[in-house]
């Protein structure tokens, strides 16, 4: 790996040296991942008189973080006990956790401004007395189990952490070998089709895989997975892993990477990461469910964890000598990112949507239009053709209340087949407010699969939902997640029961039956016409879904016993685009129009061939924007 420039290195910290106190007893300079990190004896001086760092910062344009000399810290247990003596017993401290290789006190609390204190004076003490900088968050109203293990996770392998963002540090911070130029994007999957997204940014310099997806409409490896075998990639030259969010189609094979040697970062949101685990390893239990040899392991979604650097969705981060990354909201899930990508100083400016939502809905806020530059954007077109008009917000709601209405009159049960991420959470907050406000017929509503864990993903990043919903977590403490219409199914044992009871709402994993405990209940319901089910989300090509959505009246599915067998599907089949997570045709042209400042390019991708050419061709025509659609393995440059 290309080492940092000593001399720049020299420089660095003999600038840095020269401008703080030597009262702080600063011990060291490290590069850490795309941070400066300068550990001092002494922080709390460095936290104190904040704009010491601020003028550094502005100088030597790197993001600097203090941190304290491990050899100052206090041990753990007795580093808690003082920060929960100083912090007022009102602020109702929840939990406490330690990062060691950040030197962070991980601190929870119900009301985390008096964990702050006036002007942050509360923190500074804690760092005064155990030298650990505190990172306060707000206690959430549900508790995440896998924000929990890869909390634990990072702090058993806190040495191997510290040395990944060292390497990853030197490696951002090498010196150029090249002058900037020769950009080209490789499209490794997620051309002309929905699946398997995977777009490689190539400088002469550098190697940025924006998103590492697979297709779950396909059962073949060769289209299943992206094409790593185009002779562009070269996984000993990769700089980053940008992840624009956690569905499978965009994140599924990332672990696949670190499998076969990939030893770099992976960036995204925070949420992201974390949803992305979950993901991920529910992959492989649905894999090992049905007879199928995953392509990694666990051990492989550890590294993922391992190497993943969380970014905020406005913080701008060097991840290559000659590149810089933004993430922006994109609307689409909970932490869902537009990738900002500025290459050298101004030179070109990429915008990577993934799945975008130009719309506000109940959950999220629409994508960001607003940029500092770009020149080109790549967008998806799921939803791309002239008929691709989705109905209004309103209007998905009020038709889901009748279809919903109409099956529990006719004493039938309704099955909603939900993606645990997004569109559960969306579903869940109309049917608890149509229910609340008499519009809605109630009944009991079931809800199995790793939508109660995801969802309580969501109530760990209330910052990052919708402005209504945000306020209601936050300020009025109302949790519309934890609705008393909602009933957590915790074992499969009680599936029977429901099938048997009465009328009733069901939500569960997965979207496009493909597996998990729809599956159960599909198989249960199916055959009895007085029962619904309804599809809110795009169903891929090739999946059970999309089968049945089209009308299949034979199905052939796993029995209990193992073997196939035909089901019959008698029930009724309704489809409510409305709910999408992506934008229709009206919204993608809408955000590429709205997009500040105005495009030179457009790359249009994620969606059906046709779905691509047509509003590629709009574009071009209308807009009078220079419009590609690629196909998969096809390089194009840029510069």
């Amino acid at each position: 790996m290309p080492r940092t420039s000593e001399r720049e290195k020299i420089e660095v910290t003999q600038y840095i040296l020269e401008h703080v106190p030597e009262e702080a007893q600063v011990s060291r300079i490290e590069y850490e991942g795309p941070m400066l990190a300068v550990y001092a004896k002494k922080p709390e001086i460095l936290v104190e008189q904040s704009n010491i760092i601020a003028g550094i910062v502005n100088t030597l344009r790197k993001r600097i973080v203090v941190r304290s000399d491990p050899s100052v810290r206090l041990p753990e247990k007795e580093a808690e006990r003082i920060a929960k003596e100083i912090i007022l017993p009102e602020a109702e401290v929840t939990d406490v956790n330690f990062d060691p290789s950040l030197g962070e006190i991980i601190i929870e609390a119900k009301k985390p401004g008096l964990v702050i204190g006036r002007n942050g004076v509360v923190l500074q003490e804690i760092i005064r007395q155990t030298r650990w900088r505190p990172h306060v968050l707000r206690s959430p109203p549900l508790r995440s189990k896998i924000v929990t293990h890869m909390r634990h996770y990072l702090h058993s392998e806190s040495k191997d952490r510290e040395r990944v963002l060292r390497a990853v540090g030197e490696r951002i911070f090498r010196p150029k070998t090249y002058e900037v130029g020769d950009l080209r994007i490789t499209a490794l999957g997620g051309a002309r089709q929905v699946g398997r997204s995977a777009f490689l940014v190539q400088t002469r310099e550098s190697s940025v895989l924006l998103d590492c997806g697979i297709n779950p409409g396909s059962s073949k490896a060769f289209e299943r997975f992206p094409r790593f075998d185009s002779p562009t990639f070269e996984i000993d030259s990769l700089d980053a892993v940008v992840i624009s969010h956690a569905h499978l189609d965009h994140c599924g094979l990332v672990p696949f990477l670190y499998k076969y040697g990939y030893d770099g970062p992976i960036y995204c949101s925070a949420p992201t990461s974390n949803l992305m685990t979950l993901l991920q390893l529910d992959y492989l239990d649905v894999a090992g469910k049905q007879g199928i040899i995953p392509p990694y392991d666990q051990k492989d979604v550890r590294e993922c964890v391992l190497h993943t650097i969380p970014l905020r969705h406005g913080a701008v981060t060097d991840i290559a000598p000659d590149a810089r990354l933004t993430l922006h909201n994109a609307g689409h899930i909970l932490g869902s990112s537009v990738t900002h990508l500025h290459i050298g100083e101004g030179l070109h400016n990429i915008v990577y949507t993934g799945d975008y939502k130009y719309a506000r809905t109940m959950l999220l806020e629409a994508a960001t239009t607003e940029f500092p530059r770009v020149e080109t954007v790549i967008t998806e077109s799921t939803y791309g053709s002239p008929t691709d008009i989705m109905p209004s917000r309103v209007e998905a709601e009020g038709s889901l209340t009748s279809i919903i209405n109409e099956t529990l009159e006719r004493k039938g049960k309704v099955l909603i087949p939900v993606p645990a991420v997004g569109r559960a959470q969306e579903i869940m907050l109309v049917i608890d407010g149509y229910m609340r406000r008499g519009l809605m017929k109630e009944a009991p509503v079931f809800i199995e699969g790793m939508i109660s864990e995801a969802t309580a993903i969501h109530t760990a990043y209330p910052e990052y939902l919708g402005r209504d919903v945000r306020r209601s977590i936050l300020y009025e403490g109302i949790n519309p997640f934890q609705s008393d219409y909602f009933t957590i199914v915790q074992h499969p044992s009680v599936r029977q029961e429901i099938i048997d009871g009465k009328p009733c709402i069901i939500m569960a994993t997965s979207g496009m039956l493909e597996g998990g405990p729809v599956i159960e209940y599909f198989k249960s319901l199916a055959e009895d016409e007085k029962n619904m089910i309804i599809f809110v989300s795009y169903q891929i090509e090739g999946t059970m879904g999309r089968r049945v959505q089209k009308g299949m009246s034979d199905v052939t599915m796993i029995n209990s016993n193992g073997r196939l067998g035909v089901v019959k599907v008698r029930l009724q089949v309704e489809s409510i685009e409305g709910f999408s997570g992506h934008s229709d045709r009206h919204q993608i042209i809408n955000y590429i129009t709205h997009l500040n400042p105005k495009p030179e390019r457009v790359v249009v991708c994620h969606g059906e061939r046709s779905k691509c050419l047509n509003i590629a061709n709009f574009i071009q025509r209308r807009l009078r924007i220079q419009a590609l659609v690629p196909v998969t393995m096809e390089t194009f440059r840029l510069l």
